[in-house]
């Protein structure tokens, strides 16, 4: 049987920066491609082949999207900084194989599982 499991990581000093650094590097990205679509905008401006309104319209939503991710990313940052050593974090998850046989107790078969990891190591399965 599948069944899906969560995985949650410890906060210790170095996942936490790790995490933290990590949202910096999308927030970085996403800024770059601002910067990226505001160029594209002017050289399609200066074209003249499309419609300048449709254009401008265009490039706003994709930068204001970004700029919402931006938004998010900034407020996970937050919040993991706030966050204590030793918190556990639901980091994604995944699929797992259950083994089954007759006569094994069905709720505890099927009850949710958890795998929490530190440091990229296993320390408890739930």
């Amino acid at each position: 049987m599948v069944q899906t499991v969560e995985v949650k990581q410890v906060l210790t000093e170095t996942s936490k920066k790790k995490l933290i650094d990590s949202l910096q590097t999308n927030i970085d990205q996403l800024l770059k491609e601002c910067e990226q679509l505001k160029f594209e905008l002017k050289k399609m401006e200066k074209l003249k082949k499309f419609d300048p309104a449709k254009i401008k319209r265009y490039f706003a939503n994709e930068i204001e999207s970004r700029h919402e991710k931006i938004k998010q990313l900034e407020f996970q940052s937050e919040q993991i900084h706030m966050l204590p050593i030793g918190s556990e974090i639901k980091e994604k998850e995944v699929q797992s194989i259950i083994d089954i046989k007759v006569g094994d107790n069905w709720d505890d078969a099927t009850s949710a599982r958890t795998i929490v990891i530190k440091e990229g190591i296993i320390k408890e399965i739930r």
